[in-house]
């Protein structure tokens, strides 16, 4: 293994010597790790390199060692793959991503020979963040949905995110929400019927950016394992989640899709009217609690006592299956919201 990525960093980069600088990350599951590499020779000081080990599914670390998931695991790194060598090249400077600089498949092992963020300016990792900072993540994510706007997701998911309902069926069957579990299918229906798709990172939490230690309000964003076709706001309620306690949602969530949508405005303006904008934006608000519900229907399956699983979740969530029970939440109106 380390002859292979020996010769593979050096055929990318034009090294004349590398040695290893430290496992960044052992991944999900045991399939493999994140590593960085220091080069000598090249024009860039070091590289991150992703190696993923196909056959090499160990234990979960919540028991869900199925074989939907392995497969599942599977897909998401040959979609992450497709996406560095088809898509990422399409990220401008607002939704900033690693340049890929080899993808090479040898037996069961993929390799991802990616640029170091942290040697390009972005080092900083956050568990939480401030207002700048949470401003800067919201306008990747704008940046990001408006780039990719009416985009059909080519060799990535076709509907993104991990807790994507069709590639969750024992996540669902464990749901101890009988109303939840029932409104699932049209909860998935309502986000896939948004006339205003787009590709969604898929998994969208702090964890996954990269922040500026100069002070520079950019971020970056990595792990494109869940990339895909879907509404803009699944990776909008979902980093949200990520960052914000349960108060602060209640407090701020209104404050910051404003903060949002002036920033996919602003990215959109150029080539959607400001008609077309006001549907796009109509639509996304209307399914902004429908999209907190959906990711909120895995966890309770996945792991009942997640500290995301606060009141305000439960609330949204509670609210969205009421109105699909009432009508005033269903399919007619996503197909008319927009028209």
């Amino acid at each position: 293994m380390h002859e292979a990525i020996d010769d593979l960093v050096r055929r990318a980069t034009g090294a004349t010597a590398l040695r290893e600088a430290g496992v960044l990350q052992q991944l999900w599951s045991g399939y493999g790790n994140i590593v960085r590499y220091r080069l000598e020779g090249a024009e860039t000081p070091s590289v991150i390199v992703k190696h993923v080990a196909f056959a090499g599914q160990s234990d979960h670390p919540r028991g869900w060692n199925t074989d939907i998931g392995h497969q599942r695991k599977l897909r998401s790194y040959e979609v992450e793959a497709a996406w560095y060598r088809d898509w990422a090249a399409r990220c401008g400077e607002f939704c900033r991503v690693p340049h890929c600089l080899a993808i090479e498949t040898s037996g069961d092992e993929l390799y991802l020979v990616l640029e170091d963020l942290d040697a390009s300016g972005w080092s900083g990792r956050r568990r939480s963040v401030t207002r700048r900072e949470l401003h800067a993540c919201l306008h990747w994510l704008a940046a990001f949905h408006a780039n990719f706007l009416g985009q059909q997701p080519q060799g990535l998911w076709e509907t993104g995110t991990y807790w994507h309902l069709a590639t969750r069926p024992d996540e669902l069957e464990a749901l101890d929400d009988g109303r939840l579990r029932d409104a699932a299918g049209i909860i998935d229906r309502l986000l896939s019927s948004s006339p205003y798709q787009t590709l969604v990172h898929g998994d969208a939490k702090v964890a996954n950016f990269c922040f500026r230690e100069d002070g520079g309000a950019s971020v970056a964003a990595v792990d494109f394992q869940y990339v895909g076709g879907g509404c803009g706001m699944k990776d909008v309620a979902y980093f949200l989640g990520s960052v914000l306690r349960d108060d602060e949602c209640e407090a701020h969530s209104a404050e910051l899709l404003d903060t949002y949508f002036g920033f996919l405005r602003h990215a959109l303006s150029a080539t959607l009217s400001r008609a077309e904008l006001d549907r796009l934006e109509g639509d996304w608000r209307r399914l902004y609690p429908v999209a907190w519900t959906d990711f909120h229907r895995f966890l309770k399956g996945w792991n009942p006592g997640h500290w995301k699983l606060n009141s305000y979740s439960e609330r949204l969530a509670r609210e969205v299956v009421a109105d699909i029970a009432q009508g005033r939440l269903g399919l007619d109106a996503a197909s008319t919201g927009a028209s």
